[in-house]
């Protein structure tokens, strides 16, 4: 299980009131919602490894550099709350809770793992990517992710929250397909391709004037690679495109020709992990995870994750 702990933690955030607070009055609440969303999380899906992924550069430079529009509306001093309701400007009451859930995750002996100049989407793209042992399941509420799907050499799923836990959506290639309308045979990079050609105002990409969600599906169906879709463009025999479609793609060659590497979730960031990825059944610093639990006044949530940690290693 790979956690998308930004996407989480934001949650949590908005979704548990402020009033929630420590003994001192700090409030903890993205705490005490993102400890019981990872309990909740172990407890229903029954995961033998799990890694929290953490978002080291939110903004990378190789992606600003190919498209400086790339999240720029969400640069620190510019208001801005994206369409999900996660502003990337952490919160003043959040950012102070973030390491408090570090902590906790490792006195708990949860793993965690980042990569330098890479956002969190990169690092579960990566690890997933690696594996050829294990099923993996990403846990996120950001649809970028859906791009990773696939089958082999292990099949790679994505627990898709943006609505919430309760509501959580359990994506494969054919549900992505479905959902999206491009080829359940290379449903991840299909739907990365849809959403090059489609855009993102959340994210910043522009996309292709003229150019929806239906359209952008359709043309991605017609080809077996970005690298083709491009190519057409300029080749007025290829009869994939129609004329008014390949006008609009023409009028938008500089985005085409910049954009992948913007979309495309990276698969060979330098990651790093601060433990090995074996859940545990019980805390590795019981004394430390006390303490934290004492002073931040976090025991019910403690509680049902060190409930969910042993109930899942009897299970294994």
């Amino acid at each position: 299980m790979l956690l998308d702990a930004a996407s989480l933690y934001f949650r949590a955030y908005f979704g548990v009131p402020e009033t929630i607070t420590a003994p001192d009055g700090t409030p903890v609440n993205a705490v005490r919602g993102f400890t019981d969303m990872v309990a909740r999380l172990i407890t229903e899906r029954r995961p033998t490894r799990l890694v929290a992924c953490l978002d080291l550069d939110w903004r990378p430079a190789f992606r600003v550099e190919a498209l400086p529009s790339y999240k720029a509306h969400r640069v620190p001093g510019e208001p801005d709350v994206a369409p999900a309701g996660l502003p990337e400007i952490v919160p003043d009451t959040l950012a102070p809770q973030v390491p408090i859930l570090l902590e906790v995750l490792a006195a708990a002996g949860i793993a965690t793992a980042g990569a330098e100049g890479y956002e969190a989407d990169d690092v579960i793209g990566t690890l997933a990517a690696g594996e050829r042992t294990d099923p993996v399941l990403a846990v996120s509420g950001d649809r970028d992710l859906m791009q990773i799907v696939r089958e082999e050499p292990v099949p790679v799923r994505l627990l898709y929250v943006g609505r919430g836990l309760a509501k959580a959506e359990h994506l494969g290639p054919a549900e992505v397909a479905a959902k999206y309308g491009v080829p359940v045979s290379r449903a991840g990079e299909a739907y990365a391709e849809m959403a090059m050609l489609r855009g993102d105002p959340s994210d910043g990409l522009p996309g292709v004037p003229g150019v929806g969600a239906k359209t952008a599906a359709t043309l991605v169906g017609r080809f077996d690679s970005w690298a083709e879709l491009v190519a057409a463009v300029t080749d007025r025999a290829d009869a994939r495109l129609s004329p008014p479609v390949r006008t609009k793609l023409a009028a938008a060659a500089p985005y085409l020709a910049v954009v992948e590497p913007v979309v495309r979730v990276a698969q060979d960031a330098p990651v790093r992990h601060d433990r090995a990825d074996a859940l545990p059944g019980s805390p590795a610093d019981p004394d430390h995870l006390a303490a934290l639990t004492e002073r931040w006044g976090l025991g019910g949530s403690v509680d049902r994750l060190l409930a969910a940690l042993a109930k899942n290693a009897v299970a294994g």
